[in-house]
């Protein structure tokens, strides 16, 4: 596999995420254990979309500049936004089973920020990996791209089957093995991973909560790195959109996790989107589907679906002060 972009937009995109990561850090560590309310995590959602925006504005005029043409720069622009879509909507049933482990464990939303921080790290060491390891077999295995493709169309039609059901942590087979393998204190001890009980050191269910959401991590890998090279075999655009879409995802964790009940039906349209793009990368050498084309439909199945959603949203209980209003009138 190779890329067109020049080296020194490798760099770029290197120390923006190097930097991004750091003042991260130093604000989480600034704020400390806090909620993080709805205003907060739109505000992080935007800033992080605004980066990524520019910085396909700077892969678009990089490329255009060592080419010289216009019509590739638009293509490998369109191909990053394309890829940034898919996963940042890919993220979304990420984030809705760290929900899950977050209501399971009864995490505190103060802690559950430094939870999020370590998975994002994790995704990120994780997909470059998974990434540079793909894109080889792809290179030196044409016929991996079916694989690829057969195995997203089968996810896809498994995550239109468990839609609407209420997964149960309680049967999972890695939380059985950790609980087996480590002895765990019924109570959280702050944000550590370990603490002292009857004079022995024991695991705090944060430990559990963590290796829960890395392995998850790993599980939604496998699915969403497939998916971007259904778009391009470019490894920069594959790489880049990947983890831009990553670096967001905490302050889209907050947010959604306000909103998921309105979205109850997004699983649903993320099944169709997998099934449409394992289609397109099993025929890739029989239609070529444009880039546009592909980000329309993603585009719209996302919209329908979230749109349907709000329509059909499950009424929320009304206050009791609002039923006695309406008693008295």
């Amino acid at each position: 596999m190779s890329t067109i972009v020049p080296m020194w937009l490798w760099v770029v995109f290197v120390g923006i995420v190097v930097v991004s990561l750091i003042l991260d850090f130093v604000v989480l560590r600034k704020q400390g254990a806090h909620d993080v309310g709805v205003k907060e995590a739109i505000n992080w959602s935007l800033v992080w979309v605004a980066l990524s925006v520019a910085f396909m504005g700077l892969l678009w005029w990089a490329v255009r500049d060592g080419t010289g043409s216009t019509e590739l720069a638009n293509t490998k622009a369109l191909e990053f936004i394309t890829g940034y879509l898919i996963e940042k909507s890919l993220a979304v049933d990420n984030i809705f089973v760290f929900l899950m482990i977050f209501t399971y464990f009864a995490v505190p939303s103060a802690y559950q920020k430094r939870v999020l921080m370590m998975g994002i790290i994790g995704a990120i060491v994780l997909r470059t990996v998974m990434i540079l390891v793909g894109g080889w077999l792809i290179a030196q295995f044409h016929w991996i791209l079916y694989l690829f493709g057969a195995f997203l169309l089968v996810t896809g039609i498994k995550m239109w089957w468990a839609s609407g059901k209420e997964p149960d942590l309680e049967d999972n087979p890695a939380l059985k093995l950790l609980r087996r393998v480590l002895p765990v204190s019924k109570n959280f001890d702050g944000e550590r991973f370990f603490t002292l009980e009857n004079g022995r050191r024991i695991a705090t269910p944060m430990l559990l909560v963590i290796a829960l959401v890395g392995m998850t991590d790993v599980i939604f890998a496998v699915d969403s790195i497939p998916a971007i090279f259904a778009i391009t075999s470019d490894p920069f655009i594959v790489l880049s959109s990947n983890i831009f879409a990553i670096l967001g995802l905490r302050a889209m964790y907050f947010l959604l996790a306000a909103m998921a009940s309105k979205f109850h039906l997004l699983s649903y349209g993320l099944a169709v989107v997998l099934v449409f793009i394992g289609a397109k990368m099993m025929l890739i050498d029989v239609i070529k589907i444009p880039v546009l084309l592909s980000l329309g439909v993603v585009v719209a199945i996302l919209a329908i679906t979230m749109v349907w959603s709000l329509r059909t949203a499950p009424k929320l209980p009304e206050h009791p002060s609002d039923e006695a209003r309406k008693a008295a009138d």
